[in-house]
């Protein structure tokens, strides 16, 4: 995480998400995030996925790496948080 040439997406809900979130990310609940395919792959950079514990964003990269998206699973969007602002 250090370059930072990346975008981060949190697929919790909205809700949760208006909870506390990482500065900048981008928020796409897991439900919406297939219909919503296409803004990810316009996105250009690579993509780390967060929620609350990484169960949710682990199904979100495991589904987009299939598909051929550079991405994986941050975990947690406390521990994303804290990696980036180390």
């Amino acid at each position: 995480m250090e370059n930072r040439n990346f975008i981060v997406v949190d697929v919790r809900t909205k809700e949760e998400y208006m909870g506390g979130h990482v500065a900048g990310s981008v928020n796409i609940p897991l439900q919406e995030i297939v219909d919503r395919a296409s803004e990810l792959e316009e996105m250009k950079k690579p993509i780390i996925f967060c929620c609350a514990s990484g169960g949710r964003s682990g199904q979100a990269a495991a589904y987009f790496r299939q598909q051929g998206l550079e991405c994986e699973n941050g975990g947690s969007w406390l521990d994303v948080n804290y990696k980036l602002n180390q």
